[in-house]
Protein backbone atom coordinates (compact mmCIF):
# COMPACT_ATOMS: atom_id res chain seq x y z
CA UNK A 1 0.00 0.00 0.00
CA UNK A 2 1.60 3.48 -1.08
CA UNK A 3 0.87 6.85 0.43
CA UNK A 4 0.82 9.80 -2.06
CA UNK A 5 0.70 13.99 -1.39
CA UNK A 6 -1.37 15.78 -3.21
CA UNK A 7 -3.01 19.63 -3.07
CA UNK A 8 -6.19 21.30 -3.77
CA UNK A 9 -8.22 24.67 -2.78
CA UNK A 10 -10.85 23.30 -1.65
CA UNK A 11 -12.44 19.53 -0.48
CA UNK A 12 -15.91 18.82 -0.96
CA UNK A 13 -16.01 14.85 1.16
CA UNK A 14 -19.35 13.71 0.24
CA UNK A 15 -21.46 13.13 -2.97
CA UNK A 16 -24.89 14.92 -2.47
CA UNK A 17 -26.75 17.26 -3.23
CA UNK A 18 -24.97 19.67 -0.51
CA UNK A 19 -21.37 19.19 -1.86
CA UNK A 20 -22.92 20.06 -5.47
CA UNK A 21 -24.55 23.10 -4.73
CA UNK A 22 -21.50 24.61 -2.87
CA UNK A 23 -18.79 22.86 -5.78
CA UNK A 24 -21.31 24.55 -8.52
CA UNK A 25 -21.02 28.25 -6.38
CA UNK A 26 -17.39 28.43 -6.01
CA UNK A 27 -16.98 27.40 -9.55
CA UNK A 28 -19.48 30.63 -10.18
CA UNK A 29 -17.79 32.86 -7.76
CA UNK A 30 -14.32 31.97 -8.01
CA UNK A 31 -13.80 29.76 -11.36
CA UNK A 32 -10.03 29.68 -10.32
CA UNK A 33 -9.99 27.66 -7.87
CA UNK A 34 -9.03 23.91 -7.84
CA UNK A 35 -11.52 21.11 -6.38
CA UNK A 36 -11.27 18.08 -5.28
CA UNK A 37 -14.32 15.68 -4.23
CA UNK A 38 -14.00 12.69 -2.21
CA UNK A 39 -17.32 10.05 -2.32
CA UNK A 40 -16.80 6.28 -0.75
CA UNK A 41 -20.11 5.14 -3.06
CA UNK A 42 -19.55 4.38 -6.79
CA UNK A 43 -21.99 6.73 -7.95
CA UNK A 44 -23.10 10.36 -6.23
CA UNK A 45 -26.77 11.10 -4.86
CA UNK A 46 -26.92 7.68 -2.87
CA UNK A 47 -27.52 8.37 0.28
CA UNK A 48 -29.51 11.22 1.81
CA UNK A 49 -29.78 13.00 -1.52
CA UNK A 50 -31.20 9.51 -3.15
CA UNK A 51 -34.58 10.16 -4.23
CA UNK A 52 -35.81 7.13 -2.79
CA UNK A 53 -34.35 7.68 0.24
CA UNK A 54 -36.91 11.04 0.94
CA UNK A 55 -40.74 11.77 -0.09
CA UNK A 56 -41.39 15.19 1.08
CA UNK A 57 -39.04 17.06 -1.02
CA UNK A 58 -39.77 20.63 -2.50
CA UNK A 59 -39.98 22.27 1.18
CA UNK A 60 -41.49 25.51 0.76
CA UNK A 61 -43.42 25.38 4.13
CA UNK A 62 -47.12 25.38 2.03
CA UNK A 63 -48.28 21.91 3.41
CA UNK A 64 -45.96 21.03 6.76
CA UNK A 65 -48.10 21.91 9.53
CA UNK A 66 -45.22 21.68 12.49
CA UNK A 67 -43.27 24.81 10.75
CA UNK A 68 -46.50 26.57 11.88
CA UNK A 69 -46.70 26.69 15.59
CA UNK A 70 -49.85 27.78 17.66
CA UNK A 71 -49.44 30.71 20.32
CA UNK A 72 -51.03 30.35 23.86
CA UNK A 73 -53.26 33.02 23.07
CA UNK A 74 -54.09 31.31 19.97
CA UNK A 75 -52.55 33.26 17.34
CA UNK A 76 -50.17 30.93 14.33
CA UNK A 77 -46.66 31.94 14.34
CA UNK A 78 -45.60 31.41 10.95
CA UNK A 79 -41.85 32.97 10.79
CA UNK A 80 -40.56 29.48 10.71
CA UNK A 81 -42.65 28.63 7.69
CA UNK A 82 -41.89 32.34 6.15
CA UNK A 83 -38.11 31.23 6.68
CA UNK A 84 -38.40 27.86 4.58
CA UNK A 85 -40.12 29.50 1.89
CA UNK A 86 -37.50 32.05 1.59
CA UNK A 87 -34.62 29.72 1.67
CA UNK A 88 -36.65 27.55 -1.33
CA UNK A 89 -37.08 30.55 -3.09
CA UNK A 90 -33.46 31.01 -3.33
CA UNK A 91 -33.05 27.66 -4.44
CA UNK A 92 -35.44 28.45 -7.67
CA UNK A 93 -33.15 30.98 -8.47
CA UNK A 94 -30.33 29.51 -8.12
CA UNK A 95 -31.82 26.73 -10.65
CA UNK A 96 -33.19 29.33 -12.56
CA UNK A 97 -30.06 30.99 -13.25
CA UNK A 98 -28.17 27.53 -14.56
CA UNK A 99 -30.68 26.69 -16.87
CA UNK A 100 -30.27 30.62 -18.38
CA UNK A 101 -26.66 29.94 -18.65
CA UNK A 102 -27.23 26.56 -20.16
CA UNK A 103 -26.02 24.52 -16.81
CA UNK A 104 -29.20 22.82 -16.53
CA UNK A 105 -31.76 21.81 -19.57
CA UNK A 106 -35.01 19.88 -19.63
CA UNK A 107 -35.60 21.27 -15.67
CA UNK A 108 -38.75 18.91 -15.64
CA UNK A 109 -36.04 15.86 -15.16
CA UNK A 110 -35.24 17.26 -11.48
CA UNK A 111 -38.46 19.61 -10.84
CA UNK A 112 -42.30 19.45 -11.39
CA UNK A 113 -45.22 21.19 -10.10
CA UNK A 114 -47.53 19.37 -7.81
CA UNK A 115 -50.04 20.79 -5.55
CA UNK A 116 -49.05 21.42 -1.63
CA UNK A 117 -52.13 20.59 0.85
CA UNK A 118 -52.63 20.21 4.44
CA UNK A 119 -55.45 17.50 5.20
CA UNK A 120 -56.93 17.34 9.10
CA UNK A 121 -59.89 16.00 10.89
CA UNK A 122 -61.51 16.92 14.13
CA UNK A 123 -62.85 20.28 14.90
CA UNK A 124 -60.01 21.65 16.78
CA UNK A 125 -57.51 20.69 13.76
CA UNK A 126 -59.96 22.16 11.50
CA UNK A 127 -60.21 25.29 13.37
CA UNK A 128 -55.99 25.65 13.92
CA UNK A 129 -56.07 24.79 9.87
CA UNK A 130 -58.25 27.78 8.81
CA UNK A 131 -56.24 29.66 11.35
CA UNK A 132 -53.40 28.88 9.68
CA UNK A 133 -54.31 29.65 6.19
CA UNK A 134 -56.23 33.07 6.96
CA UNK A 135 -52.34 34.20 8.91
CA UNK A 136 -50.58 32.60 5.92
CA UNK A 137 -52.59 33.96 3.03
CA UNK A 138 -51.23 37.39 4.20
CA UNK A 139 -47.85 36.69 3.48
CA UNK A 140 -46.93 36.95 -0.71
CA UNK A 141 -45.20 34.15 -0.64
CA UNK A 142 -48.57 31.96 0.85
CA UNK A 143 -51.17 34.32 -1.50
CA UNK A 144 -52.30 31.32 -3.46
CA UNK A 145 -52.96 29.22 -0.61
CA UNK A 146 -56.88 28.23 -0.63
CA UNK A 147 -58.78 26.19 1.80
CA UNK A 148 -61.91 24.07 1.88
CA UNK A 149 -64.10 22.05 4.44
CA UNK A 150 -66.27 20.94 1.67
CA UNK A 151 -66.28 17.21 1.16
CA UNK A 152 -67.06 17.74 -2.35
CA UNK A 153 -64.52 20.30 -3.68
CA UNK A 154 -61.72 18.05 -1.17
CA UNK A 155 -62.81 15.05 -3.46
CA UNK A 156 -62.31 17.07 -6.42
CA UNK A 157 -58.77 18.12 -5.29
CA UNK A 158 -57.77 14.86 -3.93
CA UNK A 159 -60.16 12.12 -5.07
CA UNK A 160 -57.85 9.12 -3.35
CA UNK A 161 -58.59 10.55 -0.29
CA UNK A 162 -62.46 10.78 -0.40
CA UNK A 163 -62.85 7.67 -2.12
CA UNK A 164 -64.92 5.40 0.46
CA UNK A 165 -64.88 7.45 2.81
CA UNK A 166 -67.80 7.15 5.36
CA UNK A 167 -66.79 9.31 8.25
CA UNK A 168 -68.70 11.58 9.56
CA UNK A 169 -65.93 13.56 11.18
CA UNK A 170 -65.30 17.41 10.01
CA UNK A 171 -62.45 17.36 7.71
CA UNK A 172 -60.44 20.30 6.07
CA UNK A 173 -57.78 20.79 3.49
CA UNK A 174 -55.35 23.55 2.22
CA UNK A 175 -53.96 23.73 -0.98
CA UNK A 176 -51.84 25.41 -2.79
CA UNK A 177 -51.13 24.64 -6.65
CA UNK A 178 -47.14 26.61 -6.49
CA UNK A 179 -46.13 23.56 -5.00
CA UNK A 180 -43.47 21.16 -6.46
CA UNK A 181 -41.49 18.05 -6.46
CA UNK A 182 -38.16 18.01 -6.53
CA UNK A 183 -35.95 15.01 -7.67
CA UNK A 184 -32.67 15.74 -5.98
CA UNK A 185 -31.26 12.74 -7.17
CA UNK A 186 -31.46 13.92 -10.64
CA UNK A 187 -30.56 17.57 -9.88
CA UNK A 188 -27.57 16.59 -7.98
CA UNK A 189 -25.96 14.03 -10.80
CA UNK A 190 -26.35 16.97 -13.28
CA UNK A 191 -24.77 19.31 -11.19
CA UNK A 192 -21.79 17.27 -10.59
CA UNK A 193 -21.36 16.66 -14.37
CA UNK A 194 -21.10 20.12 -14.92
CA UNK A 195 -18.51 20.42 -12.36
CA UNK A 196 -16.64 17.26 -14.08
CA UNK A 197 -16.86 19.61 -17.04
CA UNK A 198 -14.92 22.41 -14.75
CA UNK A 199 -12.43 20.24 -14.18
CA UNK A 200 -13.19 19.67 -11.01
CA UNK A 201 -11.92 16.02 -9.63
CA UNK A 202 -14.44 13.80 -8.29
CA UNK A 203 -13.37 10.49 -6.93
CA UNK A 204 -15.92 8.35 -6.29
CA UNK A 205 -14.90 4.79 -4.02
CA UNK A 206 -12.72 7.03 -1.83
CA UNK A 207 -13.30 7.40 1.41
CA UNK A 208 -12.10 9.59 3.99
CA UNK A 209 -10.86 8.01 7.19
CA UNK A 210 -9.01 11.04 9.00
CA UNK A 211 -9.39 15.21 8.90
CA UNK A 212 -6.48 17.16 10.66
CA UNK A 213 -5.00 20.63 10.20
CA UNK A 214 -1.24 21.34 10.91
CA UNK A 215 0.08 24.15 12.50
CA UNK A 216 0.01 26.41 10.08
CA UNK A 217 -3.65 26.01 9.35
CA UNK A 218 -3.39 23.87 6.13
CA UNK A 219 -5.84 20.54 6.56
CA UNK A 220 -4.45 17.20 5.35
CA UNK A 221 -7.46 14.62 4.42
CA UNK A 222 -6.49 11.29 4.42
CA UNK A 223 -8.31 9.14 1.80
CA UNK A 224 -8.65 5.58 1.20
CA UNK A 225 -9.23 4.60 -2.62
CA UNK A 226 -11.24 1.19 -1.81
CA UNK A 227 -10.30 -0.35 -5.10
CA UNK A 228 -7.04 -0.23 -5.03
CA UNK A 229 -6.41 0.71 -0.81
CA UNK A 230 -4.08 3.39 -1.75
CA UNK A 231 -3.60 5.78 0.62
CA UNK A 232 -3.65 9.85 -0.50
CA UNK A 233 -2.93 12.35 1.80
CA UNK A 234 -4.94 15.37 0.19
CA UNK A 235 -3.51 19.24 1.82
CA UNK A 236 -6.43 22.12 1.52
CA UNK A 237 -6.90 25.65 2.64
CA UNK A 238 -10.61 24.65 3.05
CA UNK A 239 -12.74 21.39 4.04
CA UNK A 240 -16.21 20.97 3.60
CA UNK A 241 -18.34 18.00 5.68
CA UNK A 242 -21.05 16.84 3.70
CA UNK A 243 -21.19 13.67 4.33
CA UNK A 244 -24.90 13.50 5.39
CA UNK A 245 -25.10 10.83 8.58
CA UNK A 246 -21.36 10.58 8.54
CA UNK A 247 -20.63 14.18 8.70
CA UNK A 248 -20.69 14.05 12.69
CA UNK A 249 -17.89 10.95 13.04
CA UNK A 250 -15.53 12.85 10.46
CA UNK A 251 -16.28 16.63 12.61
CA UNK A 252 -15.27 14.29 15.85
CA UNK A 253 -12.23 13.26 13.99
CA UNK A 254 -10.78 17.33 13.89
CA UNK A 255 -10.45 17.37 16.91
CA UNK A 256 -11.98 21.43 16.59
CA UNK A 257 -13.50 22.94 19.44
CA UNK A 258 -16.78 23.37 17.64
CA UNK A 259 -17.24 19.43 17.19
CA UNK A 260 -17.47 18.96 21.46
CA UNK A 261 -20.87 18.32 23.28
CA UNK A 262 -22.33 17.61 19.87
CA UNK A 263 -24.26 14.16 19.66
CA UNK A 264 -25.99 12.75 17.28
CA UNK A 265 -29.23 10.17 17.44
CA UNK A 266 -30.06 7.90 14.26
CA UNK A 267 -33.66 7.38 12.89
CA UNK A 268 -34.45 4.91 9.98
CA UNK A 269 -37.72 5.22 7.69
CA UNK A 270 -39.68 3.25 6.04
CA UNK A 271 -42.61 4.47 3.34
CA UNK A 272 -44.99 2.47 1.44
CA UNK A 273 -45.09 3.00 -2.52
CA UNK A 274 -47.99 2.25 -4.74
CA UNK A 275 -47.08 -0.05 -7.19
CA UNK A 276 -50.08 -0.01 -9.29
CA UNK A 277 -49.58 3.57 -11.70
CA UNK A 278 -53.76 3.13 -12.22
CA UNK A 279 -54.44 4.18 -8.56
CA UNK A 280 -50.80 6.45 -8.70
CA UNK A 281 -52.46 8.68 -11.30
CA UNK A 282 -55.68 10.03 -9.03
CA UNK A 283 -53.21 11.48 -7.40
CA UNK A 284 -51.36 14.92 -8.10
CA UNK A 285 -50.38 16.54 -4.36
CA UNK A 286 -48.25 16.28 -1.38
CA UNK A 287 -50.85 15.84 0.76
CA UNK A 288 -49.53 16.63 5.29
CA UNK A 289 -51.24 15.55 8.10
CA UNK A 290 -50.64 16.18 12.02
CA UNK A 291 -47.86 14.16 13.45
CA UNK A 292 -48.63 12.34 16.43
CA UNK A 293 -47.85 13.21 20.27
CA UNK A 294 -44.33 12.16 20.86
CA UNK A 295 -43.36 12.12 17.12
CA UNK A 296 -40.47 14.02 15.68
CA UNK A 297 -41.44 16.67 13.24
CA UNK A 298 -39.45 14.47 10.09
CA UNK A 299 -42.61 11.70 11.21
CA UNK A 300 -45.54 14.11 9.75
CA UNK A 301 -47.72 11.54 8.11
CA UNK A 302 -47.70 12.38 4.33
CA UNK A 303 -49.13 11.24 1.18
CA UNK A 304 -46.38 12.19 -1.73
CA UNK A 305 -46.93 12.11 -5.49
CA UNK A 306 -43.43 11.87 -6.05
CA UNK A 307 -41.35 11.30 -9.85
CA UNK A 308 -38.93 8.62 -9.32
CA UNK A 309 -37.15 7.04 -12.32
CA UNK A 310 -39.12 8.61 -14.63
CA UNK A 311 -42.55 7.52 -13.28
CA UNK A 312 -44.96 9.15 -11.32
CA UNK A 313 -45.62 7.20 -7.94
CA UNK A 314 -47.14 7.94 -5.05
CA UNK A 315 -45.45 7.33 -1.26
CA UNK A 316 -46.96 7.09 1.98
CA UNK A 317 -45.23 7.56 5.70
CA UNK A 318 -42.96 8.10 7.25
CA UNK A 319 -42.95 4.88 10.08
CA UNK A 320 -39.83 5.55 11.65
CA UNK A 321 -37.23 2.71 12.58
CA UNK A 322 -34.48 2.50 14.37
CA UNK A 323 -30.99 1.17 13.36
CA UNK A 324 -27.48 2.31 15.13
CA UNK A 325 -26.33 2.94 11.46
CA UNK A 326 -25.48 6.83 10.65
CA UNK A 327 -26.00 6.05 6.68
CA UNK A 328 -27.86 3.80 4.98
CA UNK A 329 -24.87 1.92 3.74
CA UNK A 330 -23.01 2.39 7.48
CA UNK A 331 -22.26 0.15 10.23
CA UNK A 332 -23.70 -0.85 13.19
CA UNK A 333 -21.02 0.67 15.28
CA UNK A 334 -21.65 4.44 14.03
CA UNK A 335 -23.78 5.44 17.13
CA UNK A 336 -21.57 3.49 19.72
CA UNK A 337 -18.53 5.18 18.19
CA UNK A 338 -19.70 8.68 18.06
CA UNK A 339 -19.80 8.35 21.92
CA UNK A 340 -16.76 10.65 22.83
CA UNK A 341 -15.97 11.46 26.66
CA UNK A 342 -17.59 15.52 25.53
CA UNK A 343 -20.52 14.56 24.55
CA UNK A 344 -21.44 11.72 27.14
CA UNK A 345 -23.23 14.00 29.21
CA UNK A 346 -25.10 15.41 26.31
CA UNK A 347 -26.42 12.35 24.50
CA UNK A 348 -27.42 10.88 28.28
CA UNK A 349 -29.44 14.58 28.92
CA UNK A 350 -30.80 13.77 25.43
CA UNK A 351 -32.33 10.24 26.27
CA UNK A 352 -33.60 11.25 29.63
CA UNK A 353 -35.25 14.40 27.81
CA UNK A 354 -36.76 12.65 24.80
CA UNK A 355 -38.91 10.00 26.66
CA UNK A 356 -41.73 10.86 24.40
CA UNK A 357 -39.54 9.99 21.81
CA UNK A 358 -38.70 6.94 22.79
CA UNK A 359 -41.92 5.54 23.37
CA UNK A 360 -42.66 6.57 19.58
CA UNK A 361 -39.83 5.11 18.13
CA UNK A 362 -40.94 1.73 20.13
CA UNK A 363 -44.34 1.80 18.78
CA UNK A 364 -43.25 2.27 15.44
CA UNK A 365 -40.95 -0.42 15.34
CA UNK A 366 -44.01 -2.89 16.74
CA UNK A 367 -46.32 -2.26 13.64
CA UNK A 368 -47.15 -4.70 11.80
CA UNK A 369 -47.92 -4.41 8.03
CA UNK A 370 -51.54 -4.10 8.44
CA UNK A 371 -51.20 -1.96 10.86
CA UNK A 372 -49.11 0.59 8.84
CA UNK A 373 -52.22 -0.16 5.97
CA UNK A 374 -54.47 1.12 8.95
CA UNK A 375 -52.40 4.71 8.83
CA UNK A 376 -52.88 4.90 5.59
CA UNK A 377 -56.34 4.23 5.69
CA UNK A 378 -56.75 7.34 7.60
CA UNK A 379 -55.38 9.06 3.88
CA UNK A 380 -56.66 6.52 1.82
CA UNK A 381 -59.76 4.70 2.79
CA UNK A 382 -59.95 2.17 0.17
CA UNK A 383 -55.99 1.19 0.45
CA UNK A 384 -55.45 -2.76 -0.13
CA UNK A 385 -52.37 -4.33 0.83
CA UNK A 386 -51.58 -5.66 -2.03
CA UNK A 387 -51.14 -2.44 -4.12
CA UNK A 388 -48.53 -1.01 -1.75
CA UNK A 389 -45.30 -2.35 -0.63
CA UNK A 390 -42.80 -1.42 1.74
CA UNK A 391 -39.58 1.10 1.10
CA UNK A 392 -36.20 1.33 3.11
CA UNK A 393 -35.98 5.39 3.16
CA UNK A 394 -32.36 7.15 4.18
CA UNK A 395 -30.74 7.48 7.43
CA UNK A 396 -31.62 10.62 9.22
CA UNK A 397 -28.77 12.02 12.24
CA UNK A 398 -30.66 14.07 14.38
CA UNK A 399 -28.28 16.81 16.03
CA UNK A 400 -28.29 16.58 20.08
CA UNK A 401 -26.32 19.52 21.54
CA UNK A 402 -26.27 21.90 24.64
CA UNK A 403 -28.66 25.21 24.32
CA UNK A 404 -30.20 27.37 26.13
CA UNK A 405 -33.04 24.96 26.83
CA UNK A 406 -30.73 22.67 28.76
CA UNK A 407 -28.15 19.85 28.14
CA UNK A 408 -28.61 17.35 25.54
CA UNK A 409 -31.22 19.12 23.35
CA UNK A 410 -32.42 17.44 19.93
CA UNK A 411 -32.24 19.52 17.57
CA UNK A 412 -34.83 18.45 14.10
CA UNK A 413 -33.09 21.29 11.68
CA UNK A 414 -30.69 21.32 9.54
CA UNK A 415 -26.79 22.60 11.48
CA UNK A 416 -23.68 24.22 10.37
CA UNK A 417 -21.04 23.93 12.08
CA UNK A 418 -17.93 26.10 11.33
CA UNK A 419 -14.61 26.80 12.45
CA UNK A 420 -13.76 30.02 13.85
CA UNK A 421 -11.22 30.84 11.73
CA UNK A 422 -13.66 29.58 8.48
CA UNK A 423 -11.27 26.99 7.01
CA UNK A 424 -13.65 23.76 7.60
CA UNK A 425 -17.12 23.15 7.78
CA UNK A 426 -19.42 20.28 8.43
CA UNK A 427 -23.06 20.23 7.51
CA UNK A 428 -24.90 18.11 10.17
CA UNK A 429 -29.18 17.00 10.67
CA UNK A 430 -31.80 16.00 8.59
CA UNK A 431 -35.11 18.10 7.32
CA UNK A 432 -35.61 20.27 5.36
CA UNK A 433 -31.83 20.47 4.33
CA UNK A 434 -31.90 19.70 0.35
CA UNK A 435 -34.84 21.90 -0.26
CA UNK A 436 -33.18 24.89 1.51
CA UNK A 437 -29.32 23.83 -0.09
CA UNK A 438 -28.68 27.13 -1.64
CA UNK A 439 -29.55 29.25 0.92
CA UNK A 440 -26.85 27.59 3.48
CA UNK A 441 -24.20 26.94 1.44
CA UNK A 442 -24.41 31.04 0.79
CA UNK A 443 -24.03 31.46 4.18
CA UNK A 444 -21.57 29.11 4.70
CA UNK A 445 -19.23 30.66 2.18
CA UNK A 446 -20.28 34.05 4.04
CA UNK A 447 -18.75 32.46 7.19
CA UNK A 448 -16.04 30.76 5.47
CA UNK A 449 -15.00 33.37 2.92
CA UNK A 450 -14.83 36.62 4.75
CA UNK A 451 -12.00 38.17 2.74
CA UNK A 452 -13.49 37.32 -0.37
CA UNK A 453 -16.87 37.48 -0.14
CA UNK A 454 -17.47 41.49 -0.32
CA UNK A 455 -16.01 41.14 -4.06
CA UNK A 456 -18.18 37.90 -4.52
CA UNK A 457 -21.42 39.86 -3.73
CA UNK A 458 -22.26 41.45 -7.05
CA UNK A 459 -21.86 37.96 -8.82
CA UNK A 460 -24.18 36.66 -6.54
CA UNK A 461 -26.61 39.17 -6.84
CA UNK A 462 -26.82 38.22 -10.38
CA UNK A 463 -27.23 34.58 -9.37
CA UNK A 464 -29.53 35.15 -6.97
CA UNK A 465 -31.48 38.46 -7.13
CA UNK A 466 -33.00 38.65 -3.61
CA UNK A 467 -29.81 37.78 -1.85
CA UNK A 468 -29.77 40.25 0.99
CA UNK A 469 -33.61 40.65 0.97
CA UNK A 470 -36.59 39.40 1.92
CA UNK A 471 -39.29 38.70 -0.53
CA UNK A 472 -42.23 38.60 1.60
CA UNK A 473 -41.20 41.93 2.52
CA UNK A 474 -40.77 42.57 -1.66
CA UNK A 475 -43.93 42.13 -3.04
CA UNK A 476 -42.89 43.70 -6.83
CA UNK A 477 -39.25 41.79 -6.64
CA UNK A 478 -41.46 38.27 -5.41
CA UNK A 479 -44.07 38.74 -8.69
CA UNK A 480 -41.30 39.75 -11.10
CA UNK A 481 -38.61 37.01 -10.21
CA UNK A 482 -41.98 34.37 -9.57
CA UNK A 483 -42.74 35.50 -13.40
CA UNK A 484 -39.81 34.44 -14.37
CA UNK A 485 -38.93 31.50 -12.00
CA UNK A 486 -42.38 29.39 -13.04
CA UNK A 487 -41.47 30.35 -16.69
CA UNK A 488 -37.56 28.82 -16.60
CA UNK A 489 -38.63 25.88 -14.67
CA UNK A 490 -41.63 24.99 -16.44
CA UNK A 491 -43.28 24.92 -13.20
CA UNK A 492 -46.19 27.03 -14.18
Amino acid sequence: MSTQHSKTDVILIGGGIMSATLGTLLKELAPEKEIKMFERLATPAEESSNAWNNAGTGHSALCELNYTSENKDGTIDINKAVKINEQFQVSKQFWSYLIKQGQLENPEKFIKPVPHMSFVQGVKNVDFLKRRVDRLNKNILFSNMEITDDKDKIAEWTPLIMEGRTSNIPMAISYDKTGTDVNFSALTKKLFENLEDKNVELNYEHEVRDVQQRDDGVWEVKVKDLQTNDETIVESNFVFIGAGGASLQLLQKTGIKESKHIGGFPVSGLFLVCKDEAIAKKHLAKVYGKAPVGAPPMSVPHLDTRYIDGKRTILFGPFAGFSPKFLKTGSNMDLIKSVKPNNLITMLSAGIKEMNLTKYLISQLTLSNEERMEDLRQFVPNAKSEDWEIVVAGQRVQVIKDTDQGKGTLQFGTEVITKEDGSLSALLGASPGASTAVDIMLDLLKRCYKDEFANWEDKIKEIVPSYGMKLSENEALYTQLNKEITENLKIN
